[in-house]
């Protein structure tokens, strides 16, 4: 306990928003949202002082995503402090090298005030690592880690407010959701325009967004069928690389896959239960049929783009280890996602072996997190048993329990994972905005704030159900 209570000490150093006396109204807590997403926004927007363009850190896009952090900006971390240090909190405490009682009120502080030391620490690290990539010297290296720190502070903060009551759900969803809710509002609206180049040196100008294109298309009667099915121009942008810019398809994807996640995410498999106190009632538990949610996906993602980045570092400081950036890139070419349907069309094998491998890197994952994440059956049983649970026709022994409960929660975590991994490929095939994982991550926390947002309703509608909730 003594590096957790070091680091919960550490976390006191962050300003700390108090928590209301009495819970905001609805209105003032949705404005307060609102108000984060602008910060947000705006920090996303605002480059580093000094603005040096063509160097610097290259975030995965995937990594973009996860973290809701943008390039060069004041979220150049994002939320990715706030999520590595609650991820490795989650998993040492999950897999009892901490000893942690969430259930009791101090352990509980201690763990939130742990992760918030750790995100400090994990914030200041990686801030003076982006910095650094930059090449300048001391003094404008420490300014601009002191703006990226400053940046993932902010975030910190707002989302502990979010948290207390302030807001609405939490701060982390928020900012990941808005992340990829701009994506998909740019890709298919950004009235901007891009330069195609051809071999032989000449350019055109398309419009980015796909609506923008298709209105001009239809006016100007030119509209090109292979950019509308593939996001596909002959040419070359400004970077060298081919031309893919999104699509009618990927347009109509996005809206399809996302409603077959929420249709997924809406379904259970209730497990019959009856309750000690009362043996005549019986009832049932409902465990999600996504069980593992996108996590076994989100956790093979974070570590491809973990091996880019160490191929990245390999070739810009280690040149003469060349042999292990290119065995890193060997591995990259399997594991990084088809680019559109052209990629399937033109190259099959590499798309059906980038798919097997993720599903069986999702279904380890899922294993995994099953186990450390507080989703075993052991630890469902347990928690049955404390709360006065039990199956029908058997003994509250959490032994028997976590026998019944290994049939429905294995099979449900192999099988999400097998799910959550083929929707992230088919969103990557048909070139989806905000990309496979994103959509996916936008689809489970819409799903949790329109959940967060009736439940809120309700207690503003009737005032007595507030009181029977302790509210």
């Amino acid at each position: 306990m003594g590096a957790l209570s070091f680091l919960a000490r550490l976390g006191e150093v962050v300003p700390s928003t108090p928590k209301p006396a009495r819970r905001p109204d609805l209105k003032y807590r949705l404005l307060f949202t609102l108000a984060a997403v602008m910060i947000f926004y705006a920090m996303a927007s605002v480059a580093v002082y000094p603005q040096m363009s063509g160097v610097g850190p290259r975030l995965p896009a995937l990594l973009q995503v996860v973290f809701a952090a943008t390039t060069g900006t004041l979220a150049q971390l994002g939320i990715g402090p706030i999520v590595t240090a609650g991820l490795i909190i989650q998993v040492l405490a999950g897999g009892k090298l901490i000893e942690l009682d969430l259930t009791k009120p101090e352990d509980r502080k201690l763990f939130t005030q742990a992760e918030k030391g750790l995100a400090l620490i994990i914030g200041a690290v990686e801030a003076t690592g982006f910095a650094l990539a930059y090449r300048q010297n001391a003094f404008v290296t420490a300014s601009i880690a002191l703006q990226f720190f400053i940046g993932a502070l902010i975030l910190l903060m707002l989302d502990e407010a979010i948290q207390k009551g302030y807001g609405i759900g939490s701060g982390v969803s928020l900012f990941i959701l808005a992340g990829v809710a701009r994506t998909i509002v740019w890709e298919a609206f950004a009235p901007v325009s891009v330069q195609v180049y051809q071999l032989d040196g000449s350019s055109k100008s398309y419009y980015y967004g796909v609506v923008p294109y298709v209105v001009g298309g239809v006016l100007g009667g030119e509209v090109d069928l292979g950019r509308l099915v593939y996001g596909y121009v002959p040419g070359y942008l400004a970077g060298g690389e081919r031309a893919l810019l999104p699509s009618l398809v990927g347009l109509a994807s996005t809206f399809v896959l996302l409603l077959i996640i929420v249709y997924l995410q809406g379904m259970k498999i209730n497990i019959p239960v009856t309750i000690q106190r009362a043996p005549g009632i019986r009832g049932r538990i409902p465990l999600n049929f996504l069980y593992v949610s996108n996590i076994p996906v989100l956790l093979a993602g974070i570590l491809v783009s973990n091996i880019l980045l160490i191929r990245n570092m390999v070739e810009a400081y280690l040149p003469q280890h060349r042999w292990l950036a290119s065995g890193l890139e060997s591995v990259l070419v399997y594991l990084s996602p088809p680019r559109g349907l052209l990629d399937v069309i033109y190259d099959p094998v590499r798309t059906a072996i980038y798919a097997a491998l993720l599903v069986g890197l999702a279904v380890l994952f899922g294993l995994m997190w099953v186990e450390v994440g507080g989703l075993s059956p052991a630890s469902q049983a347990e928690n049955l048993v404390k709360s006065g649970i039990s199956i029908p026709g058997m003994r509250s022994n959490p032994k028997a329990l976590e026998l019944v409960l290994s049939k429905y929660v294995y099979p449900l975590a192999v099988l999400s994972s097998i799910i959550v991994a083929l929707l992230a490929v088919t969103a990557d095939v048909f070139s989806v905005f905000g990309g496979g994982i994103g959509l996916l991550l936008a689809a489970g926390i819409l799903q949790q704030m329109y959940t967060a947002l009736t439940y809120e309703q309700a207690l503003e509608m009737y005032p007595v159900l507030r009181k029977l909730v302790g509210e």
